[in-house]
């Protein structure tokens, strides 16, 4: 049987992956960043995961605002990596599993999840901008993705819950396939940010370290509030953080420990990544140090 054994949170700033392409890993300004995903990089690969699920949402790549899907799955046996401005990565395309993409699109339609499934098509930064940065990819990525795209952009956008729900599907759609299989889940985006209007550069380091707080010990908070609330709290492009939510619900009800978590301000968003098993939680750190790693 196929099982879910960590979940991660992670930004997904399109600088990131051209701050990588560039070689900027041990810059001043770009180390703290690369030097947390280190230890779930590490994870990752002593785990020797074979499946990484993906919440993200897409920029207007894969789909447009004519026709912008709630939630859609890509089924294919590989997915190209978007050029979005910058040129063609120096990455190879992302690899599919068909037979377990397709058996969690059907199991999520017969658990009433009227999701779009979509095939060649390429994928942007809220997939391929953390990416490299948790798994080696020369020659090849070691393991496969399941891209599940959430409508983040275009209103109306499901709610934190639904998006919580998605992720419960998703386990039960992981946890019935036959295979044996190690499955990982990420949810991508956020954390505070709004990168247009009149708050351009706001940011909530307060609402943040709550916002990872309640993610671990609390969802159901999270599941509450609005998309108002998000934005209120966080910028208007933190709504993404609804995508976190799902991640979450595939890592069950019972507490998660918490194993790592990097936080750092540097630009207009507050780019975080978190690692998740499930299990009883490690003895809480306070002080300072909390807010940036654990």
């Amino acid at each position: 049987m196929a099982r879910i054994i960590g979940g991660i949170g992670s930004s997904h700033v399109p600088t990131i992956g051209v701050a990588y392409d560039k070689g900027k890993q041990n810059d001043p300004a770009w180390a703290p960043l690369f030097d947390g995903y280190k230890p779930v990089a590490a994870w990752l690969a002593e785990k020797q995961a074979d499946v990484l699920v993906f919440f993200y949402n897409d920029h207007c790549t894969t789909f447009f605002f004519d026709m912008y899907p709630t939630f859609a799955l890509g089924v294919g046996e590989r997915f190209p990596i978007a050029d979005e401005g910058a040129g063609l990565r120096n990455l190879p395309a992302i690899r599919g599993n068909v037979d377990f993409q397709a058996h969690i699109a059907e199991s999520l339609v017969n658990d009433e999840f009227d999701i779009t499934v979509f095939q060649d098509k390429p994928i942007d930064h809220g997939c391929a901008s953390p990416l490299p940065l948790l798994w080696p990819h020369q020659p090849d990525w070691p393991g496969t993705v399941v891209p599940v795209a959430i409508n983040v952009l275009q209103y109306p956008l499901p709610t934190a819950r639904r998006c919580y729900r998605l992720g419960q599907a998703v386990r039960r759609a992981v946890e019935s396939y036959p295979e044996d299989l190690k499955v990982v889940v990420v949810g991508t985006g956020g954390l505070s940010h709004q990168v247009h209007g009149e708050r351009t550069g706001f940011n909530n380091t307060e609402w943040d370290m709550e916002f990872l707080r309640l993610l671990e010990e609390d969802p159901e908070a999270l599941m509450r509030m609005k998309h108002a609330d998000y934005v209120r709290l966080g910028g208007a492009e933190s709504v993404e953080q609804i995508m976190w939510l799902s991640m979450r619900g595939a890592l069950g009800t019972g507490p998660l420990r918490k194993l790592h978590q990097n936080y750092y301000l540097a630009t207009t968003t507050a780019m975080t990544v978190v690692l998740y098993e499930e299990g009883e939680p490690i003895a809480r750190q306070t002080g300072p140090a909390a807010a940036a790693v654990a």
